[in-house]
């Protein structure tokens, strides 16, 4: 009876086996795992940098997004969305119909990757169903979107890193005597969730704090609904760090490794006259000496860990101050403009080091410095319509002139970046000589003429 059982088991394993090897042959070969997939948007340099990697390696990467059905797009991206191979919509609300859309897919997917700061909750969102892919976890992505978490936990990991700070949800009295008990003047008013410098403001007395905040509160619902930000609005108060301001770029692997590019100096539109925190000016290479770098390399490892961030590209703002360096803030993503600085500066291509992190594979960074990058935004003076807009051609003919876009058009409103705006427009250039970087960016800003109006009088 037992033998006559076991003829039966064997029978039974024997047909599935056959059936397995049926529906093998049945699918075909077996599906390629080379789709690198978006999150929210893909820039065209992104494209175009794959598109170049594709033709001059046996390997290739197809490209896809995927994006929230139920958001308006952009349409400036439209020429790129047309040409992309793959594209996945989904309601990013709804876990099932992400589950849904990805489905198709999950056996070709190689890597996932997010470049923008608007787009880090979609991909917190996404994380979930895509459990075998390298990617950062949906808590350290919070953190790091989240300016006051990220303060926290960078207090509690390593307080001589992070400034004084307090948190406050409303602009009264009592509010007003926390920020001087907790920690006193001069100070930075930052929302939580926002970023570009949005509704940042710096205030040295009372009354002025007053103002700002009465201002940030009556804006801040319509900028969190405009950045499709979902949290309670929140602003977080800390001590104004004063100092030279860097940034640095790096890539993280899943055992939480980075190795850092080159650092990039930044001057803010407060060097300039405004009473803005945007990044007016960033050029790489800096003139940090070794020993200076090693310590900043030292302060944003630690916040990146502080924040339990892997298997991500990270961008960290720092200020170099007499105390040491310490962290402004930190984001799961690349730095604005870093893809063409490294590229022109090192030949380091930063999209293909962020799939790399993600894939896993060993990222590339040349040392050899080619020469010197800077970019540049460049805002009105004062706040209005846009009546005047010239030097555009005449800038182009520069020697170190590289990239542009121009971002308004006559008649187009001019907001500052603290009050939700942006820029008139960017400016990318390169040379190997430093001083005649210098020399062309002094050329710029004498030939640009940008002039608004406000009730009919032109500034």
């Amino acid at each position: 009876m037992s033998n006559q059982k076991g003829k039966q088991t064997a029978q039974i394993i024997n047909k599935i086996f056959d059936q397995m090897i049926k529906a093998v042959n049945d699918t075909g070969e077996e599906k390629q795992k080379n789709i690198i997939l978006f999150v929210g948007k893909i820039q065209d340099f992104t494209y175009s940098s794959i598109e170049a990697y594709n033709k001059s390696s046996e390997k290739k990467y197809r490209i896809g997004l995927i994006y929230d059905s139920k958001s308006k797009f952009d349409l400036s991206g439209q020429k790129i969305f047309d040409s992309i191979e793959i594209k996945i919509p989904c309601d990013i609300n709804n876990p099932s119909s992400i589950q849904k859309a990805l489905l198709p897919y999950q056996d070709e997917l190689l890597a996932i990757t997010c470049r923008g700061e608007d787009k880090i909750p979609t991909f917190s969102k996404i994380i979930p169903h895509v459990p075998y892919l390298n990617t950062p976890s949906s808590k350290s992505l919070e953190w790091a979107s989240d300016k006051i978490m990220m303060r926290e936990r960078l207090r509690i990991h390593n307080k001589n890193i992070t400034p004084a700070f307090t948190i406050i949800k409303d602009y009264k009295n009592s509010s007003i005597k926390k920020i001087e008990d907790e920690v006193g003047f001069p100070i930075v008013v930052k929302p939580s969730g926002l970023a570009a410098s949005r509704l940042v403001s710096i205030c040295f007395h009372k009354e002025e704090l007053e103002q700002i905040l009465k201002k940030i509160f009556k804006k801040i619902d319509s900028v969190y609904k405009e950045n499709n930000f979902t949290g309670e609005p929140q602003v977080l108060v800390e001590k104004f760090m004063d100092g030279e301001m860097y940034s640095i770029d790096g890539y993280v692997n899943r055992r939480g490794i980075i190795n850092f590019c080159p650092m990039v100096h930044i001057k803010t539109g407060r060097s300039i006259g405004f009473d803005d925190f945007f990044g007016y000016q960033q050029i790489t290479p800096t003139l940090l000496g070794k020993e200076k770098i090693i310590n900043a390399e030292f302060v944003a490892q630690e916040a990146v860990h502080a924040l339990a961030l892997r298997n991500t590209t990270v961008h960290v703002e720092m200020i170099k101050t007499e105390s040491g360096w310490k962290i402004i803030e930190l984001a799961a993503r690349a730095g604005g403009f870093r893809h063409q600085m490294y590229k022109y500066s090192y030949d380091i291509d930063h999209t293909l080091n962020d799939i790399y992190i993600h894939i896993p594979e060993k990222t590339i960074i040349p040392k050899k410095v080619l020469g010197y990058t800077v970019a540049m935004k460049f805002f009105a003076k004062q706040e209005g319509t846009l009546t005047k807009l010239t030097g555009i051609k005449k800038i182009q003919l520069l020697s170190s002139f590289k990239e542009i876009s121009v971002n308004k058009n006559i008649g187009d409103m001019c907001l500052y970046a603290k009050n939700g705006g942006n820029s008139v427009f960017n400016l990318i250039m390169f040379n190997k000589e430093r001083s005649k970087l210098l020399a062309d960016i002094r050329r710029v800003e004498q030939t640009i003429e940008i002039e608004t109006s406000k009730n009919g009088n032109t500034k």
